[in-house]
């Protein structure tokens, strides 16, 4: 588990990559950061204007250091999602920061229709993959749009490109992970 102090660096750590971009300056990693954050861990960076979302991208599985999987999210969440523009350095000033470290996913072992007791709204994220389909909706997703198991479950073949109760086929796998959320709008209130 990670301290509320440590959520600072790591969202310090997003706002300076992005920040990077538009100064053009390489953003020196200090070696401290490179010790304490070291470990491989799934990570996601989301963006939000006034509430809105404005990137979000990341790692689901530990393949690099936890401060390295941040640059990179951070900067292709705001310069390279496919669903937005490039942020602009205007925008920039208004973006609010989320990370989200994750968890190892781990399969879930059950038959599909026992998928939504499986599932604890709030807690878990889920994951979907059928042949080349796959999505990820993060923890937060379900309270945020106050989705129920069911829901959930048919958000996340949207997400996949899946079609609507694609989650019941036995021909689909389902993983679920948990993720320790740091919002930089929460930290600020603290």
């Amino acid at each position: 588990m990670l301290s509320p102090e440590q959520g600072k660096k790591l969202i310090k750590l997003a706002r300076e990559s992005i920040a990077s971009e538009f100064s053009k300056k390489e953003h020196p990693i200090d070696s401290s950061i490179k010790k304490e954050f070291g470990e491989e861990q799934g990570v996601f960076v989301t963006l939000h204007i006034k509430g809105e979302l404005r990137g979000c991208i990341g790692f689901p599985e530990p393949i690099m250091p936890l401060w390295n999987a941040i640059v990179d999210s951070a900067k292709t969440a705001a310069f390279e999602d496919p669903r937005f523009n490039a942020l602009t350095e205007k925008e920039f000033k208004d973006i609010e920061i989320e990370v989200s470290v994750l968890t190892k996913p781990k399969l879930i072992k059950a038959k599909p229709e026992y998928y939504p007791k499986k599932i604890k709204i709030g807690t878990d994220g889920i994951i979907i993959e059928k042949r080349y389909n796959k999505g990820l909706l993060l923890p937060q997703v379900a309270p945020e749009q106050g989705w129920n198991a069911e829901e959930f479950l048919e958000g996340i073949c949207m997400k996949a490109g899946l079609s609507p109760g694609s989650w019941k086929d036995e021909k689909c796998k389902l993983y679920k992970f948990q993720a320790q959320i740091f919002s930089e709008n929460k930290l600020k209130k603290r």
